[in-house]
This record gives C-alpha cells, sequence and structure tokens, in this order.
C-alpha cells in the first residue's frame, strides 16, 4: 500500500497539471492574453503601495456575472469556442470525480496508514506517511475540496463573464464572434489550479521531512497566488494577489530557516527528530517555523495579507480559508509541538500570538459591513485558537476545531458566494433579507454561523471548550483573552445572521443596476446542507467516549477533555451574545472605529516599518551600483580606451618621426648629390681631376 501515500497527493496534482496546460491551447480566439502572471500593472506590487485599500475596500470583488441575452454570458461561453468550449464543459465533471476518487483514496489512506520515501540528495530522504494526525487532515482537506469543487461546477458564471472581459474599465466589453472558447479555457485553468492547490496542501500534510513539506508548501503559495488573481483582467485583483504572495513569502523564509538550521543541528530534515537538536539548533528551528506559521495562518502582526485574498473568486475563498493555506500553519505548529514543548519559549510566543488574534481580529470582524471581510478577519480569529492550542498543548482539542472549522467556513464562503452570484453584493447593508429570499442558503448559513459563534450544540461550542479547558490549566491570562474572543465569535457571527436574516425595508427603493442572476442553482446548493450537517455535528468529538478515542488516534494522551462546567458557562454566554447582538443592530449601535474596519492598520505599519525602509535601502543600492559599482566597471574600458589613444599616438610619432626623418636625409644627401650636376663640360672635367687626385693619394697611402 505504499504507492498509496504517493497517489493521494499525485491523482488530483498530475490531473490539475493536464487541465491548466489543456487551459493554456491556443486555436483561434481573439489574441488576449489567457495566461497567469500577466500582471504588467504591478502584479506583484507588494503591500501598502496605495492602490489597494485593507478593509472594506480592499479586494473589492466586481460582481460581473452573466446577464441574460449578454454575449459573454455562461450558455454561450459553454457553447462555442472549439477546444476551449469543450474544455470548459469537461473540466468541471472532471475535477469533481478527481476529487471525489481523492476523497475514496484519502478515507482508505486513513485506515491503512501507508508510508513511503524516496531518496532526495546523499543521505537524505523525501518521504510522505499517513499517520493519525495526517489522516485527520487528508480526509478533512479531501471532502472539503470536493464540496467547494461540486459547488463550482453549478456556479461558474464568476469566473466565465470576468475573464471574457477585456481590461477592466468598469464596463463590460463583450468578446468578439469567435472568442468564446476563452471562457472554457478559463474554467478549465481554474479546475486545475484548484487541484493542484489541493495536492499541494495532501502533500503537506504527509510529508516526514522538511524538504517535502517546503515543497508541497511553496506550490501551495504559487498556487494561492495564480487563484486569488485568477481574474487577472482586473487589474485590482492582480495586485490584491500580489500583497497576499509577497507578505506570506515573507514568513515562508523562516521555513528555509528552520530547514537549514535543522541539517546543521541533527544532520536530518525529519519532523520527528527536530526536537531531538541541541541548542541552538532547535531554538533556531523552532523560530523559523513560528514565523512561517504565523505569516501562512494570517496571524499578527501579518493578519492583513488575508483581506486582500477576498479578491479571489467564492470558492477560492471557501477552498482557501477553510482546509488548505491558512489551515497549513496551524497544522505545521499542531505537527511541530514537540518542538515547541522543548524550547519552552516558543510554545509561549505560539500562544501569545494565537490568543492576541483571536481577540483583536474578532473585533476587526465585527466591525466589518463587507461580508467576506467579515469571515476573513473571523478565519484569523478562529485560526488564533488552533495557534493557541499548539502554544498550550492542546493536540486533540486544536485539531478538532481545525476539521469542524474547515466544514463551518467553507460552508459560509459557499453560501457568500451563492448570494454575490444571486444578488450581486457582499455588503451586509445590501444582503437585508437575503437568506428568505433564498432559504436553503440562509438556513445553511444561518447554521454554519451559529456553529462559528460557539452556540450549543454545535460543533465549535464542542471544540473551543476543549482548547480553553487546557489553557485554563496553563495560564489565567491566556485564558481571559481566550473567553473575550470567544464572545467577539458569538458577537460577529449573529451580526452576519442578523444581516441576512433580517427583513428588508420595504420603504427601500433600490434603482441601482443589479448584475445579480438573482437565482441559486442546483449545484452551487448541493454541498451546503452537506456542510451544514458536518458543521452541526462535529462537536461530537468533544463527548468522552469519542474524545478518548480521539486523543488516542492523535497520541494526545493525557489532555483533558472539555469539562461540563465550561461547556455550560460557554454556551450560555455563547446563547446571550448572539441574542443581544440583534437588539443592538435594531438601536442602531454606534459605528465600529475606523481603525477596525481598516484590519488596524497592520499595512499602513507594515508599509512604515518594513517596504518604505527597504524600498529606500533598494534603491540607496541601486544608485551605489549604478554609479559607484557600474562606475568602475565603465572606468575600466574607458581607460584601456584612453591608454590605447595615448599609446597610438606615442607610437605614430616615433615610428612615423623615423619615417620622416629618413626621408628628410635622404632628401638632404639627394640635394647635396645633386648639387655638382650643373650641365657644364668644364665642371665635370674640373671634378674628374679633383677624384682621379684623391684616388692617387688613396692609393699611395695605401701602398
Amino acid at each position: 500500500m505504499s504507492a498509496l501515500a504517493w497517489l493521494l497527493p499525485g491523482l488530483p496534482g498530475v490531473t490539475g497539471v493536464l487541465l491548466v496546460l489543456a487551459g493554456g491551447l491556443r486555436r483561434g480566439g481573439t489574441g488576449h492574453g489567457a495566461g497567469l502572471g500577466r500582471d504588467g500593472h504591478g502584479g506583484t506590487r507588494p503591500a501598502g503601495t496605495g492602490h489597494v485599500r485593507t478593509g472594506q475596500g480592499a479586494g473589492r470583488e466586481e460582481t460581473g456575472h452573466v446577464r441574460t441575452g449578454h454575449g459573454a454570458g455562461h450558455g454561450r461561453s459553454g457553447r462555442g469556442g472549439g477546444a476551449g468550449g469543450l474544455a470548459g464543459r469537461a473540466a468541471p465533471v472532471g475535477a469533481v470525480a478527481v476529487a471525489a476518487a481523492t476523497l475514496v483514496l484519502a478515507v482508505l489512506a486513513a485506515f491503512t496508514r501507508p508510508a513511503s520515501s524516496v531518496p532526495l540528495f546523499a543521505g537524505l530522504r523525501a518521504g510522505v506517511e499517513v499517520d493519525g494526525l495526517s489522516a485527520v487532515l487528508v480526509v478533512t482537506v479531501s471532502a472539503v475540496a470536493l464540496a467547494v469543487l461540486v459547488f463550482s461546477a453549478g456556479d461558474t458564471r464568476e469566473l466565465s463573464a470576468e475573464n471574457t472581459r477585456g481590461p477592466s474599465t468598469g464596463g463590460t466589453r463583450e468578446l468578439p464572434a469567435g472568442g468564446t472558447g476563452e471562457a472554457g479555457r478559463a474554467r478549465c485553468r481554474f479546475f486545475g489550479l484548484m487541484l493542484l492547490f489541493t495536492a499541494a496542501m495532501l502533500v503537506t500534510v504527509t510529508a516526514v521531512d522538511l524538504a517535502l513539506l517546503l515543497m508541497g508548501w511553496e506550490v501551495m503559495g504559487a498556487m494561492s497566488y495564480a487563484l486569488i488573481g485568477f481574474l487577472w483582467r482586473d487589474d485590482a485583483r492582480v495586485r490584491s494577489a500580489g500583497i497576499a504572495f509577497v507578505t506570506t513569502r515573507a514568513g515562508d523564509a523562516g521555513l528555509y530557516v528552520a530547514a537549514g538550521c535543522a541539517l546543521a543541528g541533527t544532520g536530518s530534515l525529519e519532523l520527528a527528530g527536530l526536537a531531538a537538536g541541541a541548542r541552538p539548533w532547535h531554538d533556531l528551528v523552532a523560530a523559523g517555523i513560528v514565523v512561517a506559521a504565523l505569516g501562512k495562518s494570517a496571524q499578527l502582526p501579518l493578519s492583513f495579507w488575508l483581506s486582500h485574498a477576498m479578491a479571489g473568486p467564492s470558492p477560492v475563498s471557501a477552498l482557501l480559508h477553510s482546509a488548505t493555506m491558512v489551515a497549513a500553519g496551524a497544522y505545521l505548529l499542531l505537527r511541530a509541538q514537540p518542538l515547541l514543548a522543548v524550547t519552552g519559549w516558543a510554545a509561549q510566543a505560539a500562544a501569545w500570538a494565537g490568543a492576541l488574534t483571536a481577540l483583536l481580529l474578532g473585533a476587526v470582524a465585527l466591525a466589518q459591513r463587507d461580508l467576506k471581510q467579515l469571515l476573513a478577519a473571523s478565519t484569523c480569529a478562529q485560526l488564533g485558537f488552533m495557534v493557541l492550542a499548539a502554544g498550550t498543548g492542546a493536540l486533540a482539542g486544536g485539531t478538532a476545531h481545525l476539521v469542524a472549522h474547515a466544514a463551518v467556513k467553507s460552508l459560509l464562503f459557499l453560501g457568500a458566494g451563492a448570494w454575490l452570484a444571486a444578488l450581486g453584493t457582499k455588503d451586509l447593508r445590501e444582503l437585508r433579507g437575503a437568506a428568505r429570499r433564498h432559504r436553503l442558503v440562509g438556513v445553511t448559513f444561518g447554521v454554519g454561523a451559529l456553529a462559528l459563534g460557539g452556540v450549543p450544540p454545535l460543533s465549535l461550542w464542542v471544540t473551543k471548550e476543549s482548547i480553553l479547558s487546557v489553557v485554563a490549566e496553563r495560564s489565567p491570562a491566556l485564558y481571559l483573552l481566550s473567553l473575550v474572543a470567544a464572545l467577539l465569535a458569538a458577537a460577529y457571527s449573529a451580526k452576519a445572521v442578523t444581516a441576512v436574516w433580517r427583513p428588508r425595508d420595504p420603504w427601500t427603493r433600490d434603482d441601482s443596476e443589479r448584475r445579480g442572476t438573482g437565482r441559486v442553482g442546483r449545484l452551487e446548493g448541493l454541498p451546503l446542507p452537506v456542510l451544514a450537517l458536518a458543521a452541526a455535528t462535529l462537536g461530537v468529538v468533544g463527548l468522552p467516549p469519542v474524545f478518548e478515542a480521539w486523543r488516542r488516534l492523535l497520541g494526545a494522551g493525557g489532555e483533558p477533555g472539555p469539562g461540563g462546567d465550561g461547556l455550560l458557562a460557554t454556551g450560555i454566554t455563547a446563547i446571550a451574545v448572539t441574542v443581544a447582538v440583534p437588539l443592538a443592530v435594531r438601536r442602531r449601535a454606534p459605528e465600529a472605529p475606523p481603525l477596525l474596519r481598516d484590519w488596524l492598520g497592520l499595512e499602513r505599519v507594515a508599509v512604515a516599518l518594513v517596504w518604505r525602509p527597504v524600498m529606500a535601502l533598494a534603491r540607496s543600492l541601486a544608485r551605489f551600483d549604478d554609479r559607484v559599482l557600474d562606475g568602475v566597471v565603465r572606468s575600466v574600458p574607458r581607460a584601456g580606451t584612453a591608454a590605447a589613444r595615448l599609446a597610438r599616438g606615442r607610437a605614430e610619432a616615433g615610428v612615423d618621426g623615423l619615417v620622416r626623418d629618413v626621408g628628410t636625409v635622404t632628401a638632404r644627401l639627394a640635394g647635396l648629390a645633386r648639387r655638382p650636376q650643373t650641365g657644364q663640360v668644364h665642371t665635370y672635367f674640373a671634378q674628374a681631376a679633383v677624384g682621379l687626385l684623391l684616388l692617387a693619394v688613396v692609393v699611395a697611402l695605401a701602398r
């Protein structure tokens, strides 16, 4: 069964590559670029360039859905375009089938626990293994991916309509005839990228060494960039993708530091042996892992990138926020918990970072007016509970919370995406009454939101208390922060439920142009009840018999389960807050501070403390390079040229002077020789006489 360990991530990975390649095929069309990464408008611009704001305006998502009768519509794009249209029709079906097969393989792997490794470098091997923790994660990732892809198969309008438009100018520009296959190719690429995203997460959670984990980690980051900026003709989306990518890359550097220090300290990259290293190596490894995990999970102070991630299509948000990408950081800390415990300080750092994020980002979520921004901030806050669990040793509770949160958050984002498609908005003020108009989405969204708030008997009520029971034994201060964060969770969840279920004001006149479809498709609604059922029932792991088996599965012996008193207290409090929020809304509660709506100004702080100094240093180094280093390089040929000219001048002067001197002497001698040639006979006779006389003298002297 060792092949199963590689087949599990390999099936969606290979299929994803093939779909992306198929989506890149060009036959005819209009010549519009279809590839990802054509971000000539600043797609990799770092955070804080001033073009995209966090908070309410961050990652603004144009709805841009199909209007009936318009050529860029869903139906037309699916029927034309030759190879592009065929690929667009086949991609959703193929992706869903592969996701279903991956889920079957994940369940099989969870029971059989396969393991395999291959040589990587001299003395190093890269391997995958499904143990207790990864068994839980592979099933969770595969199940959520299947639900999201089923939803995406029913709602490809958000993908096709935007990508069949020209560069974003605020209007919808139809493609000329013959270009409709571009929408099909876009859908093909989208489903391929989603499968690659899933495969990268499966590699991450099954890797037994840092080398393979880094590969999955990096591919996941690249896929997140491609998916957030998938609708690449919108410059704002591409800039948001660049901000998210650059910010997470800053944290990812810690994982490279951890890998290098682990290799230097222990000679191995295996995750199981990280805690065995000696100081200072295991301290450096722990520091790198904590930094990488906090960045990936959008914890303080790098939380702002998750606001920009909302620029992606709703299915991307659902998958990214639930079972991939941001969950990878929490998983890594749970996996590295023995290392955190050995260092001591790393566990404390993770615990405090998680608690503060849960508290402060909970307040940010409560202040939001945009539904997706509210859910994004709540993701940071809920991941804070998982990071807190890793720091305090609550492995079983943290893992249970991760699984339950994956179901809840995917449900909420898919519900938000369904309303965005149907109504053309994600503004909470404009979503008033949305749940009453679309009852299936409204009921399932309500279940997910109440579960997110910790309302009993839903899942996060139990899983959150399983974390708090451990935190209470470790630190009263952390426990107090966690309790306040739990109250905020109930408040922002109640705010979302109240907004969508509150009756629409009959006197409100809305004469703005809507671009929503007005309906929720069958495939879009299909995964919602299943996810709602999971969100409601996954708290069963907190029951004493089940929690004992859960601890054995994860190897978390001795960890206390949720206590009855704690469950009662948090449950009653969550219910009280949930009831109080609608009353406060009716009385028109005061506006939240702008700082909270702007995500605590974290991006501006990053710009001031990191971006501007780094860019100033870069400009200084560029000037030094241009003026000094390049000046030295340029001076070398200049000096050579000058020396050559000088040498050439001297050589010319010497050689030409010698030639001229020889000529001058010869000419003078010739002039002297020419003087006796007067043409007079008596002169010649006199010269002959003198010559004979001289010859006679010479002969006489010679004797």
